[in-house]
């Protein structure tokens, strides 16, 4: 049977989304259409005004309706202290820590040759500017531990050589509660050459 052509559209938008194949979005514009017009109208607004008015941050490239997001617009961050990770949602995993009072640099990905993403895609030049104000003191490198993300990280410690900025990278090995016999082999690696001093 042939569906709606307006409703086979909606389907098809639908599967913009991550991880929604069709039978996914097929479900969620039947939902939409039989119950709950209302949130649709009311998620088909709000998307609008979001595709429109949230844009980057000129400083971070994090996501803003201002000019500067509200962490480097803060006063109580500390700008001299950088922390680069891959995305917004890298930034609010470690807001919820509590233990960085810092500004972050947001790359909105990381390098992959073979996908055609280089250096001038992930925003360098515009972190070279600000590395060039002279206020940085240490960038903390927080890319992923895929080998793009380790590329990444690499890539931009040799970028920063030239400014003499020290440039770290977070701890990564065994997680908190973890048993070692169910820790992948390169985990508990890293985490062995990566070993820091017990302080009592």
């Amino acid at each position: 049977m042939k569906q709606s052509p307006l409703l086979e559209s909606l389907i098809e938008a639908l599967r913009c989304l991550p991880g929604v194949g069709r039978k996914s979005a097929q479900r969620m514009s039947y939902h939409l259409l039989e119950r709950d017009r209302m949130g649709g109208a009311h998620l088909a607004a709000i998307l609008s005004q979001a595709m429109e008015q949230i844009k980057h941050c000129k400083q971070c490239k994090n996501f803003t309706e201002q000019e500067l997001c509200s962490i480097c617009s803060n006063p109580k961050r500390d700008s001299s202290l950088v922390c680069v990770v891959e995305s917004p949602a890298d930034v609010i995993a470690i807001e919820s820590s509590g233990v960085f009072s810092g500004t972050y640099f947001v790359l909105m990905g990381h390098l992959s040759p073979l996908d055609g993403i280089g250096p001038d895609d992930l925003g360098l030049d515009i972190f070279q500017q600000h590395l060039a104000q002279g206020n940085v003191k240490e960038i903390i490198m927080a890319t992923g531990s895929t080998i793009e993300g380790e590329a990444t990280a690499h890539y931009i410690r040799d970028m920063v050589e030239s400014y003499n900025i020290p440039v770290t990278r977070i701890a990564q090995g065994v997680p908190m509660g973890g048993e070692l016999e169910y820790i992948d082999s390169n985990t508990l690696a890293r985490s062995i050459t990566e070993r820091r001093k017990l302080e009592f």
